[in-house]
């Protein structure tokens, strides 16, 4: 009787290194989405909240609060800034919610004070875990928006990381189609 090696079907193969880091990375891969008023955005953001559950991802949400002009008199600019940094956070609340439903995991929140461009590229210099750039594009006549412009023109070079873009005239259907 000849001898017959043991079969490898029965056991489930060990895991190699380079399956436990890319599992490891699709578990750390965040989405992140510049939060604004805009109906891009919102496309933008059930993209990548359905892409982080697809994945095994998470989202981050960054709200830039826009400096005031508001600068006479020192306490009303204090108070001002106060009020919009608690519009910003109460905003992120409610779209966290949201996002915690579609992903199946609460996001990260971000709020930052100054020139959105800016704060955007600060915070991906900071944060390595960040691994996507997630942006919702107009697709109207006053175009794809100023951060999509500046991000994929002239400040491409500073990103380390991939920016995906979504056309706002996606559908709930379509957007869940492809994530």
């Amino acid at each position: 009787m000849a001898d017959v090696p043991p079969s490898t079907t029965s056991h489930p193969a060990a895991e190699t290194p380079a399956d436990e880091a890319a599992a490891k990375h699709r578990e750390n891969r965040v989405f992140l989405v510049v939060v604004d008023e805009t109906e891009e955005m919102r496309v933008a953001l059930r993209f990548a909240a359905l892409r982080a559950r697809s994945t095994g991802g998470k989202v981050a949400m960054l709200y830039v609060v826009e400096p005031s002009d508001f600068q006479h008199w020192m306490s009303v600019g204090d108070l001002m800034r106060e009020e919009a940094r608690t519009e910003a956070e109460q905003v992120l609340q409610r779209l966290a919610t949201e996002v915690s439903e579609l992903a199946g995991s609460l996001p990260v929140l971000y709020v930052r004070e100054g020139d959105r461009r800016d704060e955007l590229l600060a915070l991906l210099d900071e944060e390595p875990n960040i691994s996507i750039l997630v942006l919702g594009a107009s697709t109207g006549k006053r175009g794809p928006g100023p951060l999509v412009s500046a991000m994929t023109g002239k400040f491409l070079g500073r990103l380390h990381i991939p920016v995906t873009i979504v056309p706002d005239s996606m559908t709930v259907e379509d957007i869940d189609a492809v994530t």
